[in-house]
Formats: structure tokens, sequence, C-alpha cells
């Protein structure tokens, strides 16, 4: 877990997103972690992410999604 902004990361929305304001934030510093945060609160608290837990976890979701988990 993290708190806080970090100025080094470079935070997106997920396309998914659209108008609305219930989304993550994601930012991706490359071989290194994934940060996830509330977009509703950016100074709150986020969660890091290996490369490759990240890739597990929106793999599952995907399938989840899908009915496939």
């Amino acid at each position: 877990m993290t708190n806080g902004p970090d100025p080094a990361r470079k935070w997106r929305k997920s396309s998914y997103s659209g108008t609305g304001n219930n989304c993550v934030e994601v930012a991706a510093r490359r071989s290194v972690e994934v940060a996830v945060r509330d977009s509703k609160v950016p100074d709150g608290p986020g969660l890091i992410f290996t490369p490759q837990a990240w890739i597990t976890f929106t793999r599952r979701a995907k399938r989840s999604r899908a009915g496939t988990a």
C-alpha cells in the first residue's frame, strides 16, 4: 500500500471509466511496479502490484467479467 501522491508516477484513468468519477487510476513504471488508486481520492492510499501480479489480476478480472472465471 502507498500513501499520498508520487510525482514520479504518470496516472491515467481506465478506458472503461467513461465520464463518471467512479473509477480507478493506474500508473505503471515499466518492469518495476503498477500503482492503483481511487480517482476520487488521489491523495489517499493506493495499492502497489508487481508487474506479474498486475497481469494475473487483470487476466482474472477479464475472465470473471466474461463469465469464464
